[in-house]
Parts: C-alpha cells; sequence; structure tokens
C-alpha cells in the first residue's frame, strides 16, 4: 500500500495511491483512517514531502562499498547524526545550493524508515510493529562545510532543501533486499541493493530507540551505497541545471531538480 501527501485546494490531505490516481484518506495515518470515495488524478496532484517529521535521525557509513570508498574503518555500531526538520522538501522540490556553501554540495540516496508507532527500548524482534512503511530519501551535504571548515557536520547536512524525501510511503516492502539507485540527468551514480547494509533497518531502529525516544511520523535515513560525488575522480559535485532521481525497487522515484538559492 502507498499513502502520499497531497495539497488539494490549499488543503494538506493524505491520500491512497491508486494506479492512475489518489484516492483520499479521511483521519490520522498513524492512527484511525478510512478510505473516502473522493479522487484526484495523479498527473494533477502536488505531491508533498509524504511525512512532516519533527525527528529526523540519519545513519553515516552503513554500506560497506561506501565506508571503503571514503577510505574509513567498517564501523562496529551505527553511526548516528541529526539532520534538522527544515531540511525536508518533497516530489519535485527544489535543491538549493547555499549561497554560503554553493561548490561542493553532493547527494546520498537513501531508504528512509517512516516510524508508526512509538518506539523506546524496542528489540529487533519487535521493531517491525513500530514501522509505518519506507520511503526514497537523499541526504544531501556541503562536503566542505562538512569535512574542511567545520570538521563536524551539522552545518553540512542540515542547509533548507538538504533531505528531499518521498514520493510516498509504501507499506510494504522487502526493506532488506530493495535495489537502489541514483542518477544525476541521464547518468548512473549509484547502484546498490539494501542487502549491502552494514546495520540492517530492524537493528537501526532497535539501535537508536535505545538512545531517544522515536515517535510516529519520525524518519530514520538509514545510509548511502558508494558512488557518492566526492568519492569520484574527480568530483562530480551537484550544480544548477541538474535532476537528481533516486529510485527504490518496491517504491518509485523520488525526483529533484537543482537550483541556486538566491
Amino acid at each position: 500500500m502507498k499513502i502520499a501527501r497531497i495539497n488539494v485546494n490549499g488543503k494538506t490531505q493524505h491520500a491512497l495511491v491508486e494506479e492512475k490516481s489518489l484516492r483520499l484518506i479521511r483521519g490520522d495515518i498513524f492512527g484511525d483512517w478510512e478510505k473516502t470515495g473522493q479522487t484526484v488524478p495523479l498527473d494533477q496532484a502536488k505531491l508533498l514531502a509524504p511525512v512532516e517529521s519533527r525527528q529526523i535521525v540519519a545513519i553515516g557509513l552503513n554500506y560497506r562499498k561506501h565506508a571503503e570508498e571514503s577510505g574509513m574503518p567498517i564501523p562496529d555500531h551505527p553511526l548516528i547524526f541529526i539532520k534538522t526538520p527544515n531540511c525536508v522538501v518533497g516530489q519535485g522540490d527544489s535543491i538549493l545550493l547555499p549561497k554560503m556553501a554553493p561548490a561542493e554540495v553532493d547527494y546520498e540516496c537513501e531508504l528512509v524508515i517512516v516510524i508508526g508507532k512509538e518506539a523506546k527500548h524496542v528489540s529487533v524482534a519487535d521493531a517491525p510493529g513500530h514501522v509505518f512503511g519506507y520511503t526514497c530519501g537523499n541526504d544531501i551535504s556541503a562536503r566542505d562545510c562538512q569535512l574542511k571548515q567545520d570538521k563536524q557536520w551539522a552545518r553540512g547536512k542540515c542547509f533548507d532543501t538538504f533531505a528531499p524525501i518521498g514520493p510516498w510511503i509504501e507499506t510494504e516492502l522487502d526493506y532488506d533486499r530493495a535495489g537502489i539507485r541514483l542518477k544525476v540527468n541521464d547518468e548512473l551514480r549509484q547502484n546498490s541493493n539494501t542487502s549491502d547494509l552494514i546495520f540492517p533497518c530492524m537493528e537501526l531502529v532497535s539501535y537508536i530507540s535505545q538512545c531517544m525516544t522515536l515517535y510516529p511520523g519520525s524518519i530514520i535515513m538509514t545510509g548511502t551505497p558508494s558512488g557518492v560525488a566526492l568519492g569520484k575522480k574527480p568530483p562530480c559535485f551537484l550544480k544548477k541545471g541538474d535532476v537528481v532521481t533516486v529510485e527504490i525497487d518496491g517504491i518509485g522515484a523520488l525526483i529533484n531538480p537543482v537550483q541556486k538559492e538566491y
């Protein structure tokens, strides 16, 4: 089941994704809800980020080949960092190259976990019961801020528009064996499978819940495969006019153009 968040006549609503239309939902997707008889053509809807997240937890170096291309040892526990809500944008929204750091903006395709039920001290076995679904994500990074100037990740990861997610939430997914890809324009830059994750999805939910309470609507960005711009020789950072597509088998494609911040 795919659930989108859309704008209809100035009102934000959730909807079930059908073949060529969106069927509006009444109620809270994390609680009680029901589908209505009202539909909107899919090609006429403005897709928003599928969830408004007050909590964005991200994982670094969580694909083996990405750790190798970064010249870093394989982590022995998940490396957690935080992104802020101002980063989140949805399908078709622009990734903005920041005025103060436009030169080394990188992409990172990621499988995103959407929490559906409050989770604290959850076991790996019980973790699936706390997950609502999955979506595509792009952990945008200003590498010069992250690695050269600040030498810590907060500013480089938290500029406006630096966490596109979407196009919708898929509630049923073979999350441990999902193909994941990223293209810049027509060039395939990342091509992997979540089977290469060092710490699989349910281990992440359990581990993070030992540290912090996860809430309905919170998201976990699970890490990126090899092929990031920084790892290319020479690096191929994003530039104005690029179009970035993240695609995950079983979910769909998240597409965002790149523009300069004015």
